[in-house]
């Protein structure tokens, strides 16, 4: 019988497929994209296909709906199981696999589930993802044929790899661990067993339905049980996962919240003593102290887009041996394999962690200090997002002002910087600015809101601005 599939167009995002289970997305999705990526892999010449799933409830009947995708378009399926994301990508990274599909929902809400994509050793995104809907909707796929599908646990050799990169010594830290009931549970307790000191675990259990809170370590609110853990512990630093484990939250000794660009300054000092003049990246929405402490450090900053899969293609680019986002995805091509992996990254940092001198807190003290806005998020239409974007570039232009238009547009003042750039996944605009005293946020602030007056678009709440980062 002959095969077409139509998305629902807002699932076909930038960086992955992504809906609502029941809604707008269903197990006939999930055989789709087994069939036309399938079929993709086998235009490449390829003949296996690595398949993950993250805790779920959805999770595995999507599974089982995308890997008979996958066999009838004749792919020998290599099905890992349930675990973290970059499980999956170390599967796909080593194994001999010519793509990889992972179904996660990521960080978002339990009714919420994707897919995230590799066509080779590299992310299938953007326009892979709408040429995949396109051939979907056309039936431009392989012929029905049989292809096969086994299981492979390779939970103990990633496990046993990650581990390999200990660089701590044998100081025994004292570790708060919060899983936040997601994919990363099972193998974060084979992990902590391989390293030196005294780890509590929280939420190891994976359950889909997040029972103990959001699994978006990004959100302050989210860190709140991991915060009174440490500091009812006295441990050294608490760390969290998000749903997958692609994403890294981190809390000091004191249950201070580091940032996403705060942990790149702690990696990029710890990786340019080793490697001088290395080019590091970081998305645009990171502050200018990472930037400036990585030239300081004696390396080369590159700011580039905000996306994981567009940091990823950067550094295959660059050849850079460290990346970031705020968002809390780290990227490490220096001993790893260049994909963002956050129980890897929660080694590295604790390898760093353990030669330090001094507690995280007071490093965290002596960072530059500044005043910001955390990412604002604010509706925008869709058809209008990038308009708006073009026009405030061009008056900015006009005016002379110093602007970068990497992604969005970056203004640097005498007073700070500030940022407004759209989302590539939502229809929302960003926009963040910095300075460093409270007088100086208030005319970026300022500067801003009267770019998107404008344009006609009301100011974002600037309420939630906080200090010292």
């Amino acid at each position: 019988m002959p095969f077409r599939h139509d998305f629902d167009p807002t699932t076909l995002r930038e960086y992955d497929i992504r809906g609502i289970v029941g809604e707008t997305l269903h197990p006939a999705d999930a055989f789709a994209i087994g069939r036309v990526f399938g079929a993709i892999i086998a235009g490449d010449g390829g003949r296996s296909v690595a398949v993950g799933y993250d805790g779920r409830l959805s999770s595995p009947t999507l599974e089982a709906a995308l890997v008979e995708g996958l066999v009838a378009s004749g792919m020998a399926a290599v099905r890992i199981g349930c675990g973290p994301t970059p499980m999956l990508y170390y599967a796909a990274t080593t194994l001999p696999a010519d793509g990889a599909v992972m179904v996660t929902g990521s960080h978002n809400p339990p009714n919420y589930n994707g897919f995230k994509m590799m066509r080779g050793k590299k992310p299938f995104f953007g326009a892979d993802i709408k040429m995949l809907g396109a051939r979907a909707a056309a039936g431009d796929v392989v012929a029905e044929a049989k292809g096969s599908a086994r299981t492979l646990d390779i939970a103990e050799a990633y496990v046993t790899r990650v581990a390999a990169d200990w660089d701590g010594g044998a100081r025994a830290l004292n570790v708060v661990w919060d899983a936040g009931n997601g994919a990363a549970g099972e193998v974060l307790q084979r992990l902590v067993t391989r390293l030196p000191g005294t780890h509590t675990l929280l939420n190891a259990e994976i359950d889909g339905r997040f029972p103990a809170h959001h699994p978006d370590p990004t959100v302050p609110a989210n860190l709140v049980e991991l915060i009174a853990r440490v500091r009812a512990q006295k441990a050294d630093l608490g760390i969290a996962f998000d749903g997958d484990a692609d994403r890294i939250g981190l809390v000091d000794d004191q249950g201070g919240i580091l940032f996403g660009d705060q942990l790149m300054v702690l990696l990029s000092r710890d990786l340019l003593a080793r490697r001088p003049g290395a080019t590091i990246i970081a998305d645009v929405k990171a502050s200018q102290v990472l930037f400036d402490e990585i030239q300081r450090a004696g390396g080369q900053p590159l700011m580039w887009k905000t996306g994981h899969s567009l940091i990823k293609a950067k550094m295959a680019e660059t050849g850079a041996p460290l990346a970031g986002e705020m968002s809390g995805h780290l990227f490490f091509a220096d001993h790893w394999y260049g994909f963002d992996d956050a129980l890897y990254a929660a080694v590295r940092i604790l390898g760093v962690i353990a030669r330090m001198d001094r507690p995280l807190s007071a490093w965290r003290e002596a960072l530059p200090h500044v005043v910001n806005t955390p990412e604002l998020r604010f509706e925008c239409a869709e058809d209008r997002k990038f308009g708006v974007i073009a026009e405030v570039a061009a008056r900015l232009r006009a005016a002379g002002a110093r602007v970068a238009d990497t992604d969005g547009v970056r203004v640097q003042t005498a007073d700070g910087w500030w940022l407004l750039r759209a989302s590539n996944t939502q229809a929302v605009l960003v926009a963040r600015a910095e300075s460093s005293d409270a007088a100086g946020l208030e005319r970026l602030k300022a500067a801003l809101a009267a770019e998107l007056a404008a344009s006609g678009l009301a100011a974002p709440d600037f309420s939630a601005a906080h200090a010292g980062h």
